[in-house]
């Protein structure tokens, strides 16, 4: 009787295979859905970033003056303002990187997640896991994840960025010819993997909050009772790590779009593209943007582990239905 509980409970822990292809593809799911709003995050977070630095110290009221020029404002004004000048589809410029990106970078940061901390809690002679092995394989995972997807991220943000100038010819025709002609232009270490460190900065801290926070608030709310298994608990769990991961990740998430997006040997590195923007816009600088980020990751957030959770499920269930 115990054996065979034993080779029930067994049936029911999702191998990695289902957890990459769940993760891969709900990702991409969520991905379609919250495109628009990752776009206004992307235009409100660049535009500005060509503003002359002051010489002087920090001015507020500098600040509030560039403010007035700027040409997106929120989050719907800038979807409003993208549809006005580029059409709906504006909204979804970059989506083929953005699709092709999910599929490395889901797949890899949550498929392998349950792995890596498994394997840490293991290393270290743990029974069970803990809040410090659970952080260590987000990191862990979401880096990986970025080494992997980073030429995918690249594109996107220039795809998603070359819009704004509406007086320019567009840099890009597509995916495969912005992939083309980087390479061509900028090589490998200067422009497909370009802003590698703080993009693997950002999706290790991302990673870390989202899967952690996720992780710990579902956890609570089964070990309480609150709610059972099921999409009410995912929905919860889900928009608190949305919220958690927005406040943790906002300050890199801008600096790697900003970086990302720049002309050649216009920022000496992440860490100067930060200098200037602390110049440029002070402290605030580093969560432009954060509304719709937000709006963007609790929404992502719901949808992609939503999503995921049914597609586990739902696969779990048809490899037992197929191996009895």
């Amino acid at each position: 009787m115990v054996q065979v509980q034993k080779q029930q409970d067994q049936l029911m822990v999702p191998t990695t295979g289902v957890r990459l292809v769940s993760g891969g593809l709900a990702g991409c799911f969520a991905d379609i859905l919250t495109f628009p709003l990752d776009m206004a995050k992307v235009r409100l977070q660049v535009q500005g970033e060509n503003a002359a630095a002051s010489k002087s110290s920090f001015s507020f009221a500098k600040a509030r003056q560039q403010k007035k020029n700027f040409r997106y404002r929120g989050v719907f004004g800038t979807i409003k303002t993208i549809v006005r000048e580029e059409g709906p589809r504006g909204l979804y410029n970059g989506l083929t990187p953005g699709l092709q990106r999910q599929l490395c970078f889901c797949a890899v940061r949550i498929g392998l997640y349950e792995n890596i901390k498994e394997y840490y809690s293991a290393f270290l002679g743990l029974e069970g896991v803990n809040i410090y092995t659970r952080i260590a394989a987000g990191v862990t995972s979401g880096g990986l994840a970025v080494i992997i997807a980073q030429p995918t991220d690249v594109v996107k943000v220039r795809l998603q960025a070359q819009g704004m100038h509406t007086s320019k010819p567009k840099r890009y025709t597509g995916a495969y010819h912005a992939y083309k002609t980087i390479f061509k232009e900028e090589g490998v270490k200067r422009g497909l993997w370009k802003g590698a460190v703080p993009n693997i900065t950002r999706n290790a801290v991302v990673t870390a909050s989202e899967l952690v926070s996720y992780d710990m608030i579902k956890e609570y709310i089964l070990t309480n009772n609150f709610l059972p298994d099921a999409l009410p608990c995912h929905f919860v769990s889900a928009f608190g790590a949305g919220f958690i991961t927005t406040v943790v990740a906002s300050p890199v998430d801008v600096v790697k779009t900003r970086f990302m997006n720049s002309a050649p040997g216009q920022y000496n590195g992440a860490l100067n593209c930060a200098a200037k923007m602390f110049r440029e816009g002070g402290p605030m600088a580093f969560y432009k943007g954060f509304f719709p980020n937000f709006m963007r990751l609790g929404a992502w957030n719901i949808v992609m582990f939503v999503t995921f959770e049914q597609l586990k499920r739902f696969l779990m269930e048809h490899r037992n239905k197929y191996a009895s």
